[in-house]
């Protein structure tokens, strides 16, 4: 059983013990895609959303979740994150907006889950913002991207 394992000597599932590892620079970038009708990508485009600037608060509400990925993961570390940054790019050839994350912070354990949470958090906050325009939207591919840090160092995908 490893030393990193969410399974305890006794079988049952704690958060890992962290308290040896060495603090280092980590950092994680995701993605995903929120498809919807060309309405919705024109009015977005047009930025007269009747709700505002409907890419903002998605973008904020992407800093918010990962901030509080700890209390919406089971298991997962409250982290001091030192950097969130949520993009979000209008794809209307493709019919779609891409959303892309990036955690990073000094510490014992990586920011993937941050990560995800923040390009998660910011897609559902932009459905939830445009539905009215087309409430056929679906969120899709959802992925880390990059990983840098810790004992594993870099992994791109």
């Amino acid at each position: 059983m490893s030393d990193f394992s969410h399974i305890d000597q006794s079988g049952h599932a704690n958060m890992v013990d962290v308290t040896t590892k060495a603090v280092t620079t980590r950092e994680a970038r995701a993605e995903t895609y929120v498809y919807m009708n060309a309405e919705a990508l024109a009015r977005i485009e047009a930025g007269d959303h009747h709700k505002g600037d409907v890419f903002g608060v998605a973008r904020v509400a992407g800093i918010q979740g990962a901030k509080q990925t700890s209390s919406l993961i089971p298991l997962c570390h409250p982290l001091m994150l030192t950097k969130v940054a949520v993009d979000l790019t209008l794809q209307a050839d493709q019919g779609r907006v891409r959303i892309e994350s990036w955690c990073k912070l000094d510490g014992k354990t990586g920011v993937e889950m941050e990560a995800l949470t923040a390009a998660s958090v910011a897609a559902l906050t932009l459905f939830d913002m445009v539905k009215a325009i087309d409430p056929a939207m679906r969120i899709e591919g959802l992925k880390v991207l990059e990983k840098r840090g810790g004992k594993s160092g870099h992994w791109q995908a």
